[in-house]
């Protein structure tokens, strides 16, 4: 019957992380499918399982023939338990412990760092931390300069800029990978701010925390922002600005850099769904 309740739960957590909308922290809400079928798929275990545990807790006599059958019983006891210990971890972390936001203090920990930046190879994770988005790990060379092509065209027509979640990370890859195209256009957008001990006064990044496919690939991006002068903006709060596009040779990460020369900006709360997803199927 343990089985059972394990399998149970697990349906029960993924119809809860369904439900309550939380399942978008974990993965990009295009995969829900998949996560919407396995609630299901867990449901049906759960009944085979209760079927097969009722059948076997019928009566019967085994006889004077099983009296051997008991001298490894303690060890395979040990063994079961260790087994089902695995699968209700996750369960109890899950309903125990409320889902955290990716924020600053990630950032700050791992760092931010564009393609082609030195970065600390011994931690996997830093590598995730993309200051621009870089999806070309899922395409051929050629398909994802086409690709990109694709993403210019269709971005570098609009005379104004405006980022939403739907083409968030869609359009901040097409400007990184061409930000001569984009050069004195208009841009507006909205993120929480980042500050390093890099940046000056009057300087800030603007980002947003981004999934590919899953949490384990996602990153955080956005722009360098340039303030007319000094502003009072602390980490983790969410502005939105409106500002010209252009590029400028960034000391710090010794490279150029695509950065947003603002005109305005104004403090927002912090949005419902605060991370942005990747869009394959535009």
């Amino acid at each position: 019957m343990i089985r059972m309740y394990i399998l149970l739960g697990f349906a029960f957590l993924f119809f809860h992380l369904y439900i309550t909308g939380e399942l978008s922290k974990y993965i990009n809400m295009r995969y829900s499918y998949i996560s919407f079928s396995a609630m299901f798929v867990f449901a049906f275990l759960t009944i085979v399982q209760f079927v097969l545990a009722s059948r076997n807790e019928e009566p019967h006599d085994h006889g004077e023939e099983c009296c051997g059958h008991h001298h490894h019983e303690p060890s395979a006891r040990w063994k079961r338990a260790v087994n089902y210990l695995i699968f209700v971890f996750p369960l109890v972390s899950s309903f125990l412990f409320p889902v955290a936001t990716l924020d600053s203090e990630v950032v700050k920990a791992k760092g931010i760092h564009v393609p082609g930046m030195a970065a600390d190879g011994s931690d996997p994770f830093a590598q995730r931390q993309f200051l621009c988005p870089d999806t070309s790990m899922y395409y051929g060379r050629d398909d994802y300069q086409n690709a990109m092509e694709k993403e210019l065209k269709k971005y570098g027509r609009l005379a104004r800029l405006e980022l939403n979640d739907q083409n968030y990370l869609n359009a901040m890859e097409t400007i990184y990978q061409f930000p001569g195209a984009f050069a004195a256009r208009d841009i507006e957008f909205t993120g929480f701010v980042y500050r390093e001990e890099t940046t000056r006064a009057n300087e800030a990044f603007l980002l947003r925390f981004g999934i590919i496919h899953c949490v384990a690939d996602s990153g955080v991006y956005g722009l360098l922002l340039q303030f007319p002068k000094t502003v009072p903006l602390q980490n983790d709060e969410w502005i939105h600005v409106k500002g010209t596009l252009s590029t400028m040779y960034y000391q710090p990460f010794h490279m150029t850099l695509p950065y947003v020369k603002v005109t305005s900006w104004e403090r927002v709360a912090k949005p419902k769904e605060p991370y942005v997803y990747r869009q394959f199927n535009e």
